[in-house]
C-alpha cells in the first residue's frame, strides 16, 4: 500500500518533471497550449458548452473540496464561491487575450500542494486563526482574537483565493470569447444556461455516487484538456491527471479508509485490542473530530469492565431512557452510525424512527457498529433532513432525541447556513413538541462551546414549551460528552427525577445557565445558531475586506478595465439574481430539506426558468418596454415578501412547490430583463463580466441576513435591480443603443 507521504512525493516530481519539459518546450521554439491572440477562432458550440458544464462542475467541487481540506472554508463557504465568480468574471474582460491555461493548472496545483501537504498542523492552525471571535462559535477556533495571528492566518487565506481565481479565469475567456463570436448573443446565453445546468446535475450524481475528489477534479482536467486545439497539447493536459491522482491518493484499509459522502469527507479509524476485540472507532469530518462508535452492550462491558468510569446507566447514550416511558416510540434526528439507535434497541423501544441526512454515514453504522443496530426489526431508517422529517411525519413519540445534531463544519451549498440551522429553530422546536405523546420526553444534547449558545438552547426550549428544561452535563470516559436539555408537555421529567434518586442527584450537579433575555432566539428567518447576536461578526467583515481588495487588485490589472467602467445594469443584475437565489434556496429548505437532491432541483429550475425567459425574448417581434419587466419583477419580489408561507397548510410538499412557484414569477422577469439587454449588447462578454463581478458584490451583501434576517434579502434585491433600471435610464441618456431604440433594430437584423 502505498502511503499518503510517498504519494505526493511522486506527484510532485511528476509536476517538476512537466514544468521542466514545459520551459525545454518554450525555449526550443514550440507554441503550447494556446496561440497568442484570438484571431483565428470561430464559433464553436461544442466548447462553449463544454466550458459552461466545467464552470459549474469546477465551481461546486472546489467548494466542497476547499471545504474540507481547509476546513475554516466550510464556514465561509460563499468565499470560495465568490472567488469562483471573481475568477470566472475576469476571464470574461480578458477574453481577447492569450487563454491562460498553464496559469490555470499552475494555480490548481498550487492549491493541492498546500491543502494535501502530509502534515496537516498549519492548516488547521489556519482555520483557528481565522475563526478567532468569541461571538460566533467555529468549531476549533480560538476564543481569544489576536490581530498578528489572524493578519498573519489571513494572508495565506488571501493567497489559497487568489490561486482559486486564476484556475477558473482560462473558462472565463473560452465562454466569453465564444458569446462574442456568436451570430446570436442570446442563443448563446442559452446554450450557456444548458451546460451550466448539465454541469450542476453531472455533480450532483457524482456526489450521489459518492466518488472522491480525485475524479472530481480529474474531470475538470480533462476538459481542460478537450478544449485544447491540437492533440499534442491535449496529451500533454490530460497527462496532468496522474500526478494529481497522487496527489489526492489516501491509502485505506479495512480499519482505517476515507469515505466522500454526498455532504462531508469521512475519516474512519476502527481501533482493537491486542486479543482482536472492538475497542471502539472513531469517525472524523474535515480532519476534525466528529463521532465515536462504541459497543455498550452489556455482553461487553462484561468483557472489558474497566473501559468506561461511569456508571452505563450514566453514558449520554442511555440517559434519555431513563426520563422516557417504559418500551418508548422513539424519533433520533441525527441518528448518523448507530451508537443513538443500540441505545434505543437496548431498552426494549417498541418502534425507531431513525432520520439522518447522510447516506454515506448509514451506511457506515450498519457495516460498523459493533451491536448492529440498524438491523434490528424495530428500527426504521429514514434519510433526509430532520426539519422536513418533523414537516412530514403524523407521528407521536414517547422520546425524540436531537442527537448532537451540531453538524459544525457542514453548510449546505451556494448558501452560508450549515445544514443543521433549521433544526434548532423555534419553529422546529415547537414542531417536536407537537409530536411529543401526552408523556413524550424531548431530549437535546448538544456540545456547548460557548456559555450564550447554551443560553439560547435554553432560552428557545423555555418559550417553546412555556417552562424552563432541565439541563446537566453528560460525560464519558469511552464515548461522548454533552450538554443535555431535557423537557416534557406534562410531568414527566419530574416523575422520573422523584423516582430516580441517583438520577436526580447527577442531574442536579448539571451546569445550568442563567436566564438572558438578551441571547437572540433563532427562528426560520434568522436561522444563525452558531452567531451570538444579530450584528456581523468581524471574522466576516475581515474576510469580506480580502475578497474587495482581491477583486479590486485582479480586476484593476485588466487595460480595458481601466478605461471602461464596468456596465452598473449587468452589475446590479448579478448582485440581484444571487440574492434572490439564496432566498429561493433557504425558503425551499424549510420544505423539502437541505440536501444535495434540493439543491439540484431548485438550481436546476432557477436555470430553466432563465431559460424559458430567454425563449420568450427570442420570439418576441418588438421587445417588451423596459418599465413593464422592472415593474412585473418588483411586483414579483413583493409577492414573494408578503406572501403568507405559514400559512400553506401541513403538506410539506404541496407548501414547497407552492413557494417554488411564487419565487419563479420574479426569477422569471429578472430574466427576461437580462435577456432583452444582454440580446443586443455590444460586448456580450464585458456584459458576463460585469455580471459575475456584481455576483461577487451580492454575495458579501448575503452576509446583512446576519443582522437582517434572509426575508430582507429581497428588499435588498429589490433595491439592486432599481439600481439595474437606473443603469438603463443613464444608458439611454448617453445615447449608447438599447433594446428597444432604433438604432438597435439595424445591429439586430446585422447580427441575427
Amino acid at each position: 500500500m502505498v502511503s499518503r507521504s510517498a504519494a505526493f512525493a511522486a506527484g510532485v516530481c511528476l509536476l517538476l518533471g512537466f514544468r521542466i519539459f514545459i520551459s525545454w518546450a518554450r525555449r526550443s521554439g514550440h507554441r503550447l497550449f494556446q496561440p497568442a491572440s484570438a484571431e483565428g477562432d470561430c464559433w464553436n458550440l461544442w466548447e462553449l458548452l463544454l466550458a459552461s458544464f466545467l464552470t459549474l462542475f469546477a465551481e461546486l467541487a472546489f467548494i466542497r473540496w476547499m471545504a474540507v481540506e481547509i476546513r475554516v472554508f466550510a464556514y465561509f463557504k460563499n468565499l470560495v464561491l465568490l472567488l469562483c465568480f471573481l475568477g470566472f468574471g475576469i476571464g470574461c474582460a480578458l477574453a481577447r487575450s492569450r487563454i491562460r491555461w498553464l496559469t490555470s493548472c499552475t494555480a490548481l496545483f498550487g492549491l493541492l500542494l498546500v491543502a494535501r501537504w502530509p502534515h496537516q498542523k498549519a492548516l488547521e492552525g489556519l482555520s483557528q486563526n481565522l475563526g478567532a471571535a468569541a461571538d460566533i462559535n467555529i468549531w476549533g477556533g480560538l476564543a481569544n482574537w489576536d490581530w498578528s495571528r489572524f493578519l498573519l492566518a489571513a494572508a495565506l487565506a488571501g493567497v489559497l483565493l487568489l490561486l482559486l481565481a486564476y484556475v477558473f479565469i482560462p473558462l472565463g475567456q473560452k465562454v466569453s470569447r465564444q458569446m462574442d463570436l456568436a451570430p446570436n448573443a442570446l442563443t448563446a446565453y442559452s446554450w450557456n444556461l444548458a451546460g451550466s445546468l448539465a454541469g450542476i446535475l453531472v455533480f450532483f450524481a457524482v456526489c450521489r455516487l459518492m466518488l472522491s475528489p480525485a475524479l472530481w477534479l480529474g474531470t475538470v482536467l480533462a476538459g481542460f484538456a478537450l478544449l485544447q486545439r491540437t492533440p499534442r497539447e491535449r496529451w500533454l493536459m490530460a497527462s496532468l491527471i496522474v500526478p494529481l491522482a497522487l496527489l489526492l491518493h489516501d491509502p485505506a484499509t479495512a480499519d482505517h479508509f476515507n469515505l466522500w459522502t454526498p455532504y462531508q469527507q469521512i475519516e474512519f479509524t476502527r481501533m482493537h485490542y491486542p486479543d482482536g476485540d472492538f475497542a471502539g472507532a472513531n469517525v472524523e469530518v474535515n480532519h476534525i473530530g466528529y463521532q465515536t462508535i462504541v459497543d455498550l452492550s452489556p455482553e461487553y462491558l462484561r468483557r472489558h469492565p474497566g473501559v468506561m468510569k461511569e456508571a452505563p446507566e450514566d453514558n449520554p447514550y442511555n440517559l434519555p431512557f431513563r426520563f422516557a416511558p417504559a418500551h418508548p416510540a422513539v424519533l433520533i434526528v441525527g441518528a448518523g452510525s448507530g451508537d443513538d439507535v443500540a441505545g434505543a434497541v437496548r431498552h426494549g423501544a417498541r418502534l425507531v424512527d431513525a432520520v439522518d441526512i447522510d447516506p454515506g454515514i448509514i451506511q457506515l453504522g450498519r457495516r460498523a457498529h459493533p451491536e448492529h443496530p440498524y438491523d434490528s426489526p424495530g428500527v426504521k431508517v429514514h434519510l433526509g433532513d430532520a426539519r422536513a422529517f418533523l414537516k412530514r411525519t403524523t407521528r407521536h413519540y414517547d422520546l425524540i432525541i436531537f442527537a448532537l445534531l451540531d453538524s459544525h463544519t457542514q453548510f449546505s451549498d451556494y448558501s452560508n447556513m450549515r445544514i443543521d440551522n433549521f433544526v434548532y429553530t423555534m419553529e422546529s422546536l415547537r414542531e417536536a413538541r407537537q409530536h411529543l405523546a401526552p408523556d413524550g420526553v424531548l431530549f437535546v444534547k448538544f456540545n456547548v462551546a460557548r456559555p450564550w449558545l447554551g443560553q439560547r438552547l435554553q432560552n428557545m426550549l423555555t418559550r417553546a414549551f412555556g417552562k424552563p428544561p432541565v439541563v446537566f452535563f453528560a460525560d464519558s470516559s469511552y464515548s461522548v460528552s454533552a450538554t443535555c436539555f431535557v423537557i416534557s408537555n406534562s410531568g414527566q421529567v419530574q416523575t422520573a427525577l422523584a423516582r430516580d434518586a441517583e438520577l436526580s442527584r447527577f442531574v442536579s450537579a448539571g451546569p445550568g445557565f442563567p436566564k438572558n433575555d438578551k441571547v437572540v432566539s433563532t427562528t426560520d428567518d434568522w436561522p444563525y445558531l452558531y452567531q451570538q447576536g444579530r450584528w456581523i461578526p468581524r471574522t466576516y467583515y475581515s474576510l469580506g475586506g480580502l475578497v474587495i481588495v482581491l477583486a479590486l487588485a485582479l480586476y484593476w490589472q485588466i487595460p480595458e478595465v481601466r478605461q471602461r467602467v464596468p456596465s452598473l445594469f449587468f452589475f446590479s443584475m448579478g448582485g440581484g439574481f444571487l440574492l434572490l437565489e439564496t432566498q429561493v434556496i433557504s425558503r425551499l429548505a424549510l420544505y423539502f430539506g437541505t440536501t444535495w437532491q434540493v439543491n439540484g432541483v431548485v438550481l436546476s429550475v432557477l436555470l430553466s426558468t432563465l431559460l424559458a425567459a430567454n425563449a420568450v425574448i427570442e420570439r418576441q417581434r418588438r421587445p417588451w418596454p423596459a418599465r413593464w419587466i422592472v415593474a412585473g419583477l418588483l411586483l414579483g419580489l413583493a409577492g414573494a415578501y408578503w406572501f403568507p408561507f405559514e400559512r400553506l397548510g401541513e403538506s410539506a410538499a404541496m407548501a414547497g412547490w407552492i413557494s417554488a412557484a411564487v419565487f419563479c414569477v420574479p426569477v422569471f422577469f429578472a430574466g427576461l430583463l437580462f435577456a432583452r439587454e444582454f440580446r443586443l449588447t455590444a460586448s456580450p462578454s464585458a456584459a458576463l463580466g460585469a455580471n459575475m463581478l456584481g455576483a461577487v458584490a451580492g454575495g458579501l451583501l448575503e452576509n446583512i441576513s446576519l443582522i437582517t434576517g434572509m426575508r430582507a434579502l429581497l428588499l435588498l434585491a429589490a433595491g439592486l435591480y432599481c439600481l439595474a433600471a437606473l443603469g438603463l435610464s443613464l444608458q439611454r441618456e448617453s445615447g449608447a443603443p438599447s433594446a428597444a431604440s432604433p438604432q438597435a433594430q439595424p445591429a439586430a437584423m446585422a447580427k441575427n
